[in-house]
C-alpha cells in the first residue's frame, strides 16, 4: 500500500461554480419562494462574489450538522434548506418505519431558532411523525436526555453551537442520544439531497398538528428528570453542602440556553453563593456583550471576571449557547490571579476528581471506559491508565464517543462507562445523555472545588497537583481562516499538499508516524512499513513525534477553516510552553507552505 492522493474533483467543482447564477436566478423567479427571499436576494443582483458565496454549494452535514450564516441561499440556513433537511429526515425516518416513536426538538438563542423549530416540527408532523417540542430554548445535552427519556426515534436541536451571531445550525440525533454517525449519517444526507424540489417538502398547519396529536410541547417535567438525574451523580453531596456555603462562583450562560437549568441545580446542590453576570443572563441572539459566544476565546470573559474581581470569586464558569461546552476560570490564591483552563486542563480536572473518588469509593467499574480524541491531551491515556481503565481514542466530535458508548454498551454487560470527553471544551461525566453536558461540568467543577476546599486547596492548586503527578502536558490549537469558494479551494489544496508531503521532521521534532486516517493508511517513517488506521473515514492528517509531541490538521466540519492542533510533554512548565511555542510555530510554517 502506498500514499494516496485525493481523487482530482477539481473540474466537478468548476462545474459546480458554473450553475450557481442558474441557481441563483430560479431563486429569484420560482414560485417556490416567498417575496421576502427573493427581495433579499435582488438586492444583491449586482454583486456576483455574494451570489456565488450563497449559491455554489448546498450546506452539508460536519461534525456538528448542518451549520450555516442566517441568509437566503442554498449555502445559507433559512427555511427553505430547513425544510430541505427535514423532508429528508422525515423520509428517512418513515423508511425505518419509526414514525410512531417521535423526534424530540430543542433549540437555543440565536435569530431564527424559535421559527426553525417550529417548522421542523410541523414539517415532521406533516409526513405522520409525532414531534416532542420544548416549550422554550433548552440546552443540548437535556436534548439528549430527553430523546432517551422519551424513547424517540431522533431528536433536532437547532443551533450553531459557539459560532458568532451571523450563523445558525441543526443538529440531527438518533435514538440512542448522541449525533448521528456513519453510515446513518450518509444515509440521510442521500434522503436529503434526494429532495429535488422544495416544493416536496410538506406542510401541515399546527392546528391540525395538534388536533391528531402529532404535535407535543415538552416542559419543566424535563428539567425535573434532567437535574435530579444530575444530582445523582454527585459523589461527596455532604461537602458540597458543607463548603458551598463559603465557594464564590460566578457563572455568564453568554445569552443562550445554560441558566434555564444552571442556576437552579447549583442552588439546589448546595452553592449558596452564585453570582450569574446580568447583562449576559437573558438570553439574546444578538449576543451584545461579546464578538463570539464561545467559552474558549478569553474575551468572552471580560465581564465575568470583572464581577469576579468584584465580589472575590473562587471561581469563574462559562457556557456557549447551546451549553454543551464549559469554559473556566480559577483563582491562583498565591497571586490573587484568575488563571485561564484549556478544555483539555478543565476536563481532565474533572476526570481526575470523579475517577479518584469513584476509586475510593469502591464503584469504579473494572476496567471501566474512559474515551477522549485524537487531538486531545495524552494527559488523558496517563489517567486511565494510572486507573486501570481502558482508554479509547476516537475522530473528533463527540458523536464519535457516543459511537463507542453505544457500541461498547451493547456488548458488555453492566455499566462501563467512566468519563468521555473532547479538547473543544466538552465532556460527559455519565451515561444519562450522548452529548458534551456543559451543565454536567459546571455542576462537577463546583463539586471538585468544594472537595479540594475541604482539604485547604484550591483548584489550581489540584491542576498543578495533577501535572507533578502525571507530567507536564500542554496542548494548543491554531485555526487559518479562509472564506467563500475560493477559502474551500485553498483549505482543500492545503490538505492535499500536507497529504502528499514526506515530513520527515517538524521543527526540532522528528516524525515516528504519519497517519492519513482519509485513506485508512498508517506509515512508519523509521521503517517504511504501512499499515491501517482502523478508524473511520475522515480528512484528517496525524503526525506522531518523538518525546511524546504530535500534531494534526484537519479542515473544520463546521467553520471556513483549516485546525491544527499540537501537543507535547515537558521536564517543567517552563519547558513545556517553550516546546508547544517552537512546535506551533514550525507546523504552521509547513501548513502554509512557508
Amino acid at each position: 500500500m502506498s500514499k494516496k492522493s485525493v481523487p482530482n474533483d477539481r473540474k466537478e467543482r468548476i462545474d459546480k461554480m458554473k450553475n450557481y447564477l442558474e441557481e441563483y436566478k430560479k431563486w429569484c423567479e420560482s414560485p417556490d419562494f416567498d417575496e421576502e427571499t427573493k427581495k433579499e436576494l435582488s438586492e444583491i443582483k449586482d454583486n456576483e462574489k455574494e451570489i456565488e458565496d450563497r449559491f455554489y454549494k448546498e450546506l452539508e452535514f460536519g461534525t456538528a450538522g448542518l451549520r450555516g450564516v442566517i441568509g437566503a441561499g442554498t449555502n445559507r440556513m433559512n427555511k427553505y434548506t430547513v425544510g430541505k433537511a427535514t423532508q429528508g429526515l422525515a423520509n428517512y425516518i418513515k423508511e425505518q418505519g419509526t414514525q410512531d416513536k417521535g423526534v424530540a426538538i430543542s433549540y437555543d438563542s440565536r435569530k431564527m431558532s424559535k421559527e426553525f423549530s417550529t417548522q421542523t416540527a410541523l414539517i415532521l408532523n406533516a409526513n405522520g411523525i409525532k414531534t416532542y417540542l420544548f416549550e422554550n430554548l433548552r440546552p443540548v445535552p437535556e436534548l439528549s436526555f430527553a430523546v432517551r427519556e422519551l424513547k424517540c426515534t431522533a431528536g433536532v436541536m437547532i443551533t450553531a453551537s459557539h459560532n458568532p451571531p451571523k450563523y445558525n445550525g441543526y443538529k440531527v440525533y438518533w435514538d440512542d442520544g448522541a449525533q448521528i454517525v456513519a453510515p446513518r449519517d450518509k444515509d440521510i444526507i442521500a434522503k436529503v439531497r434526494a429532495v429535488a424540489e422544495y416544493s416536496e417538502i410538506k406542510e401541515i398547519s399546527k392546528e391540525e398538528a395538534i388536533e391528531k396529536g402529532l404535535f407535543n410541547i415538552v416542559g419543566t417535567e424535563m428539567d425535573d428528570k434532567y437535574i435530579n438525574t444530575l444530582k445523582s451523580l454527585i459523589l461527596n453531596p455532604e461537602i458540597v453542602k458543607e463548603q458551598g456555603k463559603n465557594l464564590k462562583v460566578v457563572y455568564t450562560p453568554l445569552h443562550g440556553t445554560g441558566n434555564t437549568v444552571a442556576e437552579r441545580l447549583l442552588k439546589e446542590i448546595g452553592i449558596q453563593n452564585l453570582y450569574v453576570v446580568p447583562e449576559q443572563k437573558e438570553p439574546d441572539g444578538n449576543f451584545p456583550t461579546v464578538d463570539y459566544p464561545n467559552p474558549e476565546d478569553k474575551k468572552a470573559f471580560k465581564l465575568a471576571l470583572e464581577l469576579a474581581k468584584k465580589v472575590d470569586a473562587d471561581v469563574v464558569l462559562a457556557t456557549d449557547p447551546d451549553a454543551d461546552r464549559l469554559g473556566i476560570y480559577a483563582k491562583d490564591t498565591k497571586t490573587g490571579e484568575y488563571m485561564t483552563y484549556t478544555g483539555n486542563m478543565s476536563a481532565l480536572l474533572i476526570a481526575e476528581y470523579r475517577i479518584s473518588q469513584m476509586k475510593e469509593k469502591g464503584i469504579l467499574p473494572e476496567k471501566g471506559m474512559f474515551i477522549t480524541t485524537i487531538v486531545s491531551s495524552d494527559l488523558a491515556k496517563a489517567i486511565a491508565s494510572n486507573y486501570g481503565l481502558e482508554c479509547f481514542e476516537v475522530l473528533t466530535g463527540f458523536k464519535n464517543i457516543g459511537a463507542i458508548m453505544k457500541r461498547e454498551e451493547e456488548k458488555t454487560d453492566g455499566d462501563k462507562y467512566v468519563f468521555g470527553f473532547e479538547e473543544s471544551y466538552g465532556c460527559l461525566i455519565g451515561d444519562y445523555a450522548r452529548d458534551k453536558d456543559g451543565i454536567a461540568a459546571v455542576m462537577a467543577l463546583c463539586e471538585a472545588a468544594c472537595y479540594y476546599r475541604a482539604n485547604n486547596e484550591t483548584l489550581w492548586d489540584q491542576m498543578n497537583n495533577i501535572y507533578k503527578k502525571y507530567g507536564f502536558y500542554k496542548e494548543d490549537q491554531v485555526s487559518i481562516v479562509l472564506e467563500g469558494a475560493e477559502g474551500a479551494e485553498k483549505i482543500k489544496e492545503m490538505m492535499t499538499e500536507m497529504r502528499n508531503k514526506d515530513v520527515e521532521n517538524i521543527g526540532d521534532y522528528k516524525v515516528l508516524t504519519f497517519k492519513d486516517v482519509d485513506n485508512d493508511y498508517v506509515k512508519d517513517m523509521a521503517t517504511g512499513a504501512e499499515s491501517k488506521t482502523g478508524l473511520p473515514k475522515s480528512n484528517v492528517l496525524y503526525y506522531q513525534l518523538e518525546n511524546n509531541a504530535w500534531c494534526c490538521v484537519r479542515p473544520s466540519g463546521t467553520e471556513p477553516k483549516i485546525k491544527l492542533y499540537f501537543g507535547v510533554k515537558g521536564k517543567d512548565e517552563e519547558d513545556a510552553t517553550n516546546s508547544l511555542e517552537i512546535l506551533k510555530d514550525a507546523m504552521v510554517k509547513l501548513v502554509r507552505g512557508n
